[in-house]
Order: C-alpha cells, then structure tokens, then sequence
C-alpha cells in the first residue's frame, strides 16, 4: 500500500481539483439495467440494485430519476487508504460551512462529490484550510 498516512500532510496537499461537474446519482434496479452502455463514473452494487453516478444527459436519455445535480472534486494527494482523519477532517469543515459532501475514497486518491451550487464554495475552503496548515 502506498500513499501518504499522516492527516496534517495530506491536508497541507489536498490541492482539491474539479474534475467535472453536471453529474446525478442514480439507482438502477437488477431488474432494469440499461440495454445501452451508461459509462458510469461511479458504479456500487447494493442489495437493493446498482447506484451510478453518471452525467445528467445520459439520465434524461435514459429517463432516470435523479434529485440533486452534482459536481465532483479529486484530493490530488495519492493518500492512504490506512489514514485516519482525513476524511473526517474535511467533512467536518465542509459542514461548518453547510456544504453536503459524498466521499469516495480510491487507491490513488479520495473524490468529493459536492452539490454543483456549492462547488467554487468547497475548492475555496478547501484551499483555506490547506493552506492554514502552512507548507
């Protein structure tokens, strides 16, 4: 396993990145997968079918339900996936500011997915609390 452990260096270089935005979680059930390949960003299988996380167009082409439109944020910093607190520290700043946060963490690195109106909001105080730590 590789990846950098200790939380206040991977806060000091998160160097949080919008990698795309528009995107919708969706739920598709064992009994109504798609004939056509969706090219998910996100798949998890759950007892209860597949979430995806796809771009909004394909689930209006799709006719999918969705709620909220969101915006996905990469942590450029290869972490751990042993690190204790990371995660847990950038939730909790992000609720001081009210900003809803979905988590996935990766082998190469953790994904924020943030409401698209709370986007530019979570990369400043992201920024802001990698750089209150100094370099």
């Amino acid at each position: 396993m590789t990846g950098v452990e200790d939380v206040s260096e991977l806060l000091r270089s998160m160097d949080p990145v919008i990698r795309q935005t528009d995107l919708v979680f969706c739920t598709l059930g064992w009994e109504n997968l798609p004939e056509t390949p969706i090219d998910p960003l996100l798949l998890f299988k759950e007892v209860e079918g597949f979430t995806v996380v796809i771009p909004r167009v394909i689930a209006r082409r799709l006719g999918l339900s969705y709620g909220e439109v969101w915006t996905w944020i990469e942590l450029s910093v290869q972490s751990s996936l042993t690190a204790i607190g990371f995660i847990a520290a950038i939730s909790t700043t992000l609720a001081k500011h009210e900003i809803s946060v979905n988590v996935v963490s990766a082998y190469h690195h953790d994904h924020l997915f943030v409401r698209e109106k709370d986007a530019k909001k979570a990369i400043k105080v992201l920024k802001e609390l990698s750089s209150s730590l100094g370099s």
